[in-house]
């Protein structure tokens, strides 16, 4: 599968590097004088290349390509004529006023599948808002369900909405394969707002609002609205733990756990409905109970009992922890010091596999073209001409 990534930053971006994770054969073109911002943003490797850009630029072929005009324009054609995918995330409009909006790169390729990515879709009265991960965060309800209730809303520690956005594009570029594949439509339009892929995630309030009449509030250490016992505690030796039920069962193994049969036995928690109603002498008991154990202590008894609560993990603690090792989750390429997350899911027959960090910009640029059929004196006056760099694309 060749895809043809005109996206920058993270969202589309990071849709396409899920998909080479498995094998597609990605050519991200930046231009020649301006290249993803991901490359500087944020801390630096030690050959001072941004470690955000290792990661999101895997396994991907670099293309240097004015392609907005002229010869440029020319070498998009035929990069389309021969892809399965192409991946944009600019405002909408950008490939419409490039002439290369869906109409035309469907003459070119009818068969080629378009995943749009934008703040707030192609269309509507906010199209043409301009937006980031933290409006799409704020528009979907997240940062006003996070944090303490007389404090303000806030924003997860990592780009929730981009990353959310990059795990929906793979997904319905993979719907629109399927339907090619089986005759039920050939290239389509992929249409994904930033703020809608959290939306759907973030989805029970809706229903709790229409249909229960109930306005879930954030609620600090513990859920916005807690229908079954959890929240986050500390133990007496500092170590921050996460407490969590999901059904009456294990919650009564929780109770067990931290308040003996006195509390499970407790006729206020027979059920999960009436356990809601008396959430905080729940918390409570929960805390008191682990806030007096050290961490070894409350493994100990939840282990007994069955019942979970699991230890909030450092990234330092992430990049040693057994399971993530044996998992293999954390991956290296021979000669980086920078290490990153391997595939995800872990398929039984078709695992994916890492190939490369992200490669300096026009990497490639002198090998996709020749792919294309242009000789070097072709390539050497496109380059000159503007139309494509060359910088760091020698060594092929």
């Amino acid at each position: 599968m060749k895809i043809i990534e005109l996206g920058h930053v993270i969202a589309g971006p990071l849709s396409a590097a899920l998909l080479s994770d498995f094998g597609a054969d990605v050519i991200k073109i930046e231009a020649p004088n301006r290249t993803d911002m991901m490359r500087e943003l944020g801390p630096k490797a030690d050959d001072g290349t941004g470690v955000w850009w290792k990661t999101l630029g895997r396994n991907k072929k670099t293309l240097s390509l004015n392609w907005k005009s002229g010869k440029g324009r020319d070498i998009l054609r035929k990069l389309v004529e021969g892809a399965d995918l192409l991946v944009e995330n600019f405002r909408p409009g950008v490939l419409e006023r490039a002439g290369v909006g869906p109409d035309a790169l469907h003459e070119w390729n009818p068969d080629l599948i378009i995943l749009r990515v934008s703040g707030y879709g192609q269309d509507g009265p906010m199209r043409d808002v301009p937006a980031f991960g933290r409006a799409a965060e704020a528009m979907s309800g997240l940062a006003h369900l996070t944090g303490y209730p007389d404090g303000p809303p806030m924003h997860p520690g990592f780009p929730a909405a981009d990353s959310t956005t990059g795990l929906m594009g793979a997904l319905g570029i993979m719907i629109a394969v399927f339907a090619r594949e089986k005759g039920i439509a050939r290239g389509q339009v992929v249409d994904l707002a930033v703020f809608e892929t959290l939306l759907r995630l973030m989805e029970y309030p809706v229903p709790a609002l229409t249909g229960a009449n109930l306005s879930p509030q954030r609620n600090g250490l513990r859920q916005p609205m807690d229908f079954a016992p959890g929240g986050m505690f500390r133990t007496a030796d500092g170590v921050w733990l996460t407490v969590s039920a999901g059904g009456a069962e294990t919650a009564q193994r929780l109770l067990r756990a931290v308040g003996g049969d006195a509390l499970a036995d407790d006729p206020r928690f027979a059920t999960l409905a009436e356990m809601s109603q008396h959430m905080t002498v729940v918390f409570d008991a929960m805390n008191d109970f682990v806030a007096q154990r050290t961490l070894a202590e409350v493994e100990a008894e939840f282990a007994r009992h069955d019942a979970v609560a699991s230890r909030v993990l450092s990234v330092e603690e992430i990049a040693t922890n057994e399971q993530i090792r044996h998992r293999g989750d954390i991956v290296s390429v021979e000669g980086e010091q920078t290490q990153v997350i391997g595939p995800v899911p872990h398929l039984s027959v078709t695992p994916g596999a890492f190939r490369w960090l992200g490669r300096p910009p026009g990497a490639d640029s002198r090998s996709i073209l020749r792919d294309l059929g242009y000789d070097d004196d072709r390539i050497t006056a496109l380059c000159e001409a503007g139309f494509v760099g060359l910088d760091g694309s020698e060594a092929n």
